[in-house]
């Protein structure tokens, strides 16, 4: 079994695994690490009839005591009731302090297991399993835990390290192409904010799952090693999303993140030149046609103004927005709230 070990040193340290095949060594990634505990996996209906049991299989063959809570997919999940839904479910299943949560799917198992973990008896420890890109390149790793609220997106959680990620990109095989698609808004992300030559390489499909989602972890690994609780450069990580939120939240979740991500990813690109950074909308607009993406925003400026005002991004009378510089190198502006209205006002027809 052949695979990459990416180590993340942060308040609490731990190892990436990339590989294919690889969830069939799980049992033996997490013995070193939780010993013999038992085990509490959350997954969503749909990796469920695709992994559910191998993965229960993968855990029992090596010694594992493990339980398994399935969530509709969605992420209308991404709420309070099932947070406490599985809360309620690893107590009832008796689990104590020196247990764990697998977080086994994509980007909203992977918030609720590591928010569930940070909160149930006030802290077990967790491993994330990510099952789609997105998960793999971005939610998976540097301890980011949240719900949504009918606020905003991810305005209550945690940062909460996992014990271990363990990627096993065979398991994007079976992704439908929209959603592997999502991922790869995040990987355009990566490029776009900090490595050109992995933006250069984006443009030859497909491109080397394997090793993308590789540098794409080193990219963000990197990142929290330097800022984990994201007070400064951390934020360079929400290229895109900034606009990206509101548009999910006016859609009531119906536009999907990596879809918002692209949209809101050329609305700052469009904004930058606005404020005296270079001009590569045109670029990176092409690239994300070329991956399939409609960017197009189907809301207006106000709607997507009035939908931002409450992103956690926001201080004061101020908020955050990342901005191209070139290709490979973003930065981020504090812009008052109001000014990001006039902005707005100029990009979104």
């Amino acid at each position: 079994m052949q695979y990459n070990t990416i180590h993340v040193e942060a308040s609490r340290s731990y190892d990436i695994h990339i590989g294919r095949g690889i969830l069939a060594g799980l049992g033996g990634f997490i013995r070193p690490l939780l010993g013999n505990c038992r085990l509490a996996v959350l997954t969503d209906s749909n990796v469920d009839v695709l992994y559910g049991n191998a993965i229960m299989e993968y855990l029992n063959a090596a010694g594992y005591n493990a339980c398994k809570y399935v969530i509709p997919a969605g992420e209308a999940s991404k709420c309070a009731d099932t947070l406490l839904a599985f809360l309620n479910f690893m107590a009832a299943e008796q689990l104590t302090r020196s247990d764990a949560v697998i977080a086994f799917g994509g980007g909203v198992v992977g918030d609720l297991g590591g928010l569930s973990a940070s909160l149930y008896l006030r802290g077990v420890k967790y491993v994330q399993v990510p099952t789609t890109l997105l998960a793999a390149v971005d939610s998976s790793v540097g301890g980011k835990t949240a719900i949504d609220i009918p606020a905003g997106k991810n305005l209550v959680g945690s940062f909460y390290q996992p014990s271990l990620v363990c990627c096993d990109t065979a398991l994007m095989d079976t992704l439908l192409p929209n959603i592997y698609r999502d991922g790869c808004a995040e990987v355009i992300k990566y490029g776009m904010i900090l490595d050109a030559e992995l933006y250069k390489t984006l443009h030859t499909l497909p491109f080397d799952r394997e090793a993308v989602v590789a540098r794409c972890v080193e990219i963000k690994r990197d990142v929290v090693q330097q800022d984990e609780f994201d007070n400064g450069i951390r934020g360079l990580l929400n290229f895109g999303h900034t606009f990206g939120h509101a548009i999910e939240k006016l859609s009531n979740f119906a536009v999907s993140h990596g879809e918002a991500v692209a949209k809101g990813m050329v609305i700052a690109a469009r904004i930058a030149p606005l404020c005296g950074l270079c001009d590569v909308a045109d670029e990176l607009s092409a690239l994300l046609v070329q991956y399939g993406f409609d960017i197009a925003c189907p809301y207006s400026a106000n709607e997507v103004y009035d939908a931002l005002l409450s992103d956690k991004k926001r201080r004061g009378g101020n908020i955050s927005v990342v901005l191209p510089r070139s290709v490979g190198d973003c930065t981020l502006v504090s812009l008052p709230v109001e000014e990001v209205g006039v902005l707005l006002s100029k990009v979104i027809a």
